[in-house]
């Protein structure tokens, strides 16, 4: 065995193993979810897609990973061993160009999970590398490793699944029977998106429950809150439910029976997973199925066409919204006032908290009373009630600036009121809104960051588009005059040295780094 022989193996090894922490990284951003990787790498190397009738987007620049493949294909075609080694050996460390080993938004955690997802990648690999052995070219194996990591990553993933399901079903049983010997009334509450909102405010409300931290609306965060939170004596407890498909709500209804569910909206939000809104309605409506009486959105179309069913098969439907009819709790924004109406003409007036959402807080009012609290009670504490963290947050810096901080998600709905929010903020100078667009849309998503760059347009926003992955529809709706940044600290570091005192910023979405 040469020298060069050996640098080329160290080498081809090296970028395997940058490869594999990149992926791996993604993967676990990702909540393991197989085929997570082969998606993202997707997104770092093929150009968005315009659907919907909108005009097809700006063709992405070629990248080094374009380049890369080319060259080796090229060098393969010219029998080069040592060409398509030094071409791997790039890719494999530097590429997808932007996607970091470290990450700035999230490191890869060794946990036992990550290491145990890596260490059957690893065996996979090493059967790959059995195929340059049988082929007598030491170095293939490892090129086809470098350049199919992603796959490989995503293959053990899949593996992993029923190992994975058979160690949650312990943390499963532990939660059912800590249900059962603390006997909590259950809230469960899930939407394509204003869950969250909707959890802390009815947590608030009550003043006496538990509920699920976070975004803990998984299996394996849902038990772990349980386990971990539920002490003898708590009277309510409130679960966050998630889903990425049919059947994964059921399942978490069938050891966390709720008695009141609450159904916050149906949109587009995991459109890209779930394949249309008729999915997403049908997974969310699992929640319905052990509860004995369920609070929607009326605001929400799909929502009020599950009223009359839901009552025909027996249960108690509570409906709450921002509009009189037909809704049993109605809560409305005139001027910086609540204006809140309940059941038999109650009504009650209190300040309002900028950037909260009146169905929200009309859906938690609505299962509050579903919980037999009274409305004096409910309404006496929402002169109180705590913003919500990274939801249209407002403040004012040290420098004057009016700061919306709408970080933490974004869908169009979400995306529309956080505009009308910065559009009536008391600024008297430049408005802007700094995002980079929403994600995760599927068919709809570049016709829905199209539609918001024109919005800004109209309401004569500046915009800062950060990072590239929906930057092309951002753009076309807005117009040329758009801004463009390649990252958040970026775009802080302008609205700093360039806004001040009268100024206001949206600062809209926040992606991790796994994104372009």
């Amino acid at each position: 065995m040469t020298v060069l022989t050996i640098v080329g193996a160290v080498a081809l090894a090296g970028a395997a193993a940058a490869q594999l922490v990149r992926w791996l990284r993604v993967l676990q951003r990702e909540h393991y979810v197989p085929m997570s990787a082969s998606r993202f790498l997707a997104r770092w190397t093929s150009p968005p897609v315009a659907r919907a009738g909108a005009q097809r987007p700006n063709r992405r620049p070629v990248t080094l990973s374009h380049v890369l493949l080319v060259a080796l294909i090229a060098t393969l075609i010219a029998f080069s061993a040592p060409g398509v080694v030094a071409v791997s050996v790039l890719y494999g460390v530097a590429c997808p160009v932007g996607l970091g080993l470290r990450g700035r938004t999230g490191r890869l955690r060794w946990t036992r999970r990550a290491a145990t997802t890596a260490a059957v990648t690893g065996v996979m690999a090493v059967l790959v590398l059995g195929v340059g052995v049988a082929a007598r070219a030491w170095w293939l194996g490892a090129v086809i490793v470098i350049w199919s990591m992603p796959l490989l990553v995503d293959l053990a993933a899949r593996l992993l699944v029923p190992l994975e399901d058979r160690r949650a079903r312990v943390f499963v049983e532990s939660a059912r029977a800590r249900l059962e010997a603390v006997r909590p009334r259950i809230v469960a509450i899930t939407g394509s998106y204003g869950k969250t909102s909707t959890k802390q405010h009815l947590a608030h409300l009550l003043g006496d429950a538990v509920a699920t931290p976070a975004s803990y609306n998984n299996r394996a965060g849902l038990s772990r809150a349980i386990n971990e939170n539920l002490a003898e004596g708590t009277r309510v407890f409130i679960a966050e439910m998630g889903t990425y498909g049919p059947g994964e709500i059921r399942d978490l209804c069938s050891w966390c029976p709720p008695e009141v569910a609450v159904v916050t909206a149906i949109g587009p939000v995991h459109l890209e997973r779930m394949g249309s809104l008729a999915t997403i309605e049908t997974a969310k409506h699992e929640i319905t199925e052990r509860a004995s009486t369920v609070v929607v959105n009326g605001d929400d179309a799909r929502l009020r066409g599950w009223v009359e069913p839901l009552r025909a098969s027996g249960k108690r439907v509570l409906v709450g919204g921002s509009q009189s009819a037909p809704c049993d709790v109605v809560v409305r924004v005139v001027g910086d006032q609540w204006e809140v109406e309940g059941p038999a003409g109650a009504r009650a007036t209190v300040a309002a908290v900028p950037g909260l959402q009146p169905t929200n807080l009309a859906c938690a009012l609505a299962a509050g009373l579903a919980l037999d609290r009274a409305w004096e009670d409910l309404t006496s504490r929402l002169s109180s009630i705590p913003a919500v963290a990274s939801r249209s947050n407002v403040a004012v810096a040290p420098s004057g600036v009016t700061v919306i901080d709408d970080t933490f998600n974004a869908n169009p709905a979400s995306a529309r009121a956080a505009l009308d929010l910065l559009v009536a903020s008391h600024a008297t100078g430049r408005r802007v809104l700094i995002t980079p667009g929403m994600v995760e849309l599927g068919r709809v998503q570049y016709g829905e960051n199209l539609a918001l760059g024109r919005r800004a347009a109209f309401l004569g926003v500046d915009l800062m588009v950060v990072g590239r992955t929906n930057a092309a529809a951002l753009v076309a709706g807005y117009g040329p005059e758009a801004r463009r940044v390649d990252r958040r600290d970026q775009a802080v570091a302008w609205v700093r040295a360039t806004l001040g005192d009268g100024d206001a910023v949206l600062y809209l979405n926040d992606l991790p780094d796994n994104y372009p």
